[in-house]
């Protein structure tokens, strides 16, 4: 009898045994097939700008049909990558993901399905749940370098000066902050130079915004600029690309066209909306250039002398009704700069001289 008892009890044992395995097995098999992400480049750790961008990369395993990944760079906010337009990032067929980000000091990769709808912007760090499958943040790479600019006084109030590349007019412009100076009377000196063989260019910004209101800048004699060369003042807020960083326009320079009496123009942005862009002589001498930001109105001015007061001789005149940004946290911006030319590429150094910039509310 109690031989006949152990066979029962043995397969019993053992079917226990398989059970556990198979169960086993199938625990790992899950966790195998739970999805990861992997930084294969890191851009470095850097205070964030439309500017300065770098790649980053990586692979997805287990990620499934049709998910893709989505790039959050964290400085300040946490913005998409590189832009709201062109947020979601193929993973390819070896399972590797790349694209272009503007710097952080944080990124984020987002394994998302395909409904996602990314947020252009977030205070907080993105999380996994509904359609985003799974989140991997990282430091950026290296010591954390923060944006590095200029400072000086102009008009009462305090400026930035730019110290990094930019592209504006069609090229990659060089900035140093020797380019924009004060002299004993406070008028401000802007200038392009030749520095290691490349065009260097200047640029300055308020450190605040002002929003709606009446700006005017009083520029000294631009008659002497070579078609290349530019100078602008404009409204700009780097990270609101949704209404095209809220960028207004006042440029005065060079003829681009020599057959063309039009060397100014005001500007709304994009300029490919018929309507945005307004062309008009400027005069030799000394001119002050207004602009009235008001909501659903910007109306561009331009006079000869140093006033645009009761008596100042009118030159021209323009007021756009459509597209009109509202300020958001755009700045004043103050730029000399070289546009892109093949026929007439800039020659020499050049310089113009600001008198004075005024606000009033």
């Amino acid at each position: 009898m109690q031989r006949r008892q152990l066979v029962p009890v043995f397969w019993q044992r053992s079917l226990l045994l398989v059970f556990c395995i198979a169960l086993n097995s199938c625990q790992s098999h899950k966790a195998n097939s739970a999805p990861s992400i992997e930084f294969t480049h890191i851009p470095p750790a850097a205070e964030g700008g439309r500017e300065r961008v770098d790649t980053i990369s990586g692979r997805i395993r287990n990620a499934r049909p049709r998910q893709q990944i989505v790039i959050y760079a964290h400085a300040g906010s946490w913005w998409v990558q590189p832009w709201p337009d062109h947020a979601f990032i193929p993973i390819k067929a070896d399972s590797t993901w790349s694209t272009e980000t503007h710097l952080g000091f944080e990124y984020a990769a987002l394994l998302v399905e395909q409904d996602y709808s990314p947020p252009p912007v977030m205070d907080t760090a993105p999380t996994q749940g509904g359609a985003v499958a799974l989140v991997t943040i990282v430091k950026g790479a290296g010591t954390p370098q923060l944006n590095p600019t200029g400072s000086l006084k102009f008009s009462g109030y305090d400026w930035g000066v730019r110290m990094i590349a930019s592209v504006k007019g069609g090229t990659n412009n060089l900035y140093g902050a020797e380019n924009a100076w004060t002299d004993a009377s406070g008028a401000l000196h802007m200038q392009i130079k030749k520095k290691s063989d490349r065009w260097s260019c200047a640029e300055i910004f308020l450190k605040r915004s002002l929003g709606y209101g009446t700006y005017s800048v009083t520029v000294r004699d631009t008659s002497h600029l070579e078609p290349a060369a530019v100078f602008s003042m404009f409204t700009f807020d780097e990270w609101a690309t949704d209404q095209h960083f809220r960028e207004m326009d006042i440029e005065v320079g060079g003829r681009r066209d020599p057959a063309n009496k039009n060397n100014a123009q005001y500007a709304i942005q994009p300029l490919y909306v018929p309507g945005n862009l307004f062309a008009f002589a400027a005069p030799s001498g000394t001119l002050t250039y207004v602009l009235r930001w008001e909501s659903g109105h910007a109306t561009f001015k331009t006079f000869r002398g140093r006033s645009a007061g009761a008596g100042a001789q009118f030159v021209s005149e323009h007021e756009f009704t459509s597209g009109i940004p509202d300020p958001g946290k755009a700045i004043p911006r103050l730029i000399f700069f070289v546009v892109a030319s093949d026929t007439n590429p800039l020659e020499k150094p050049s310089e113009v001289v600001i008198e004075k910039f005024e606000y009033l509310p």
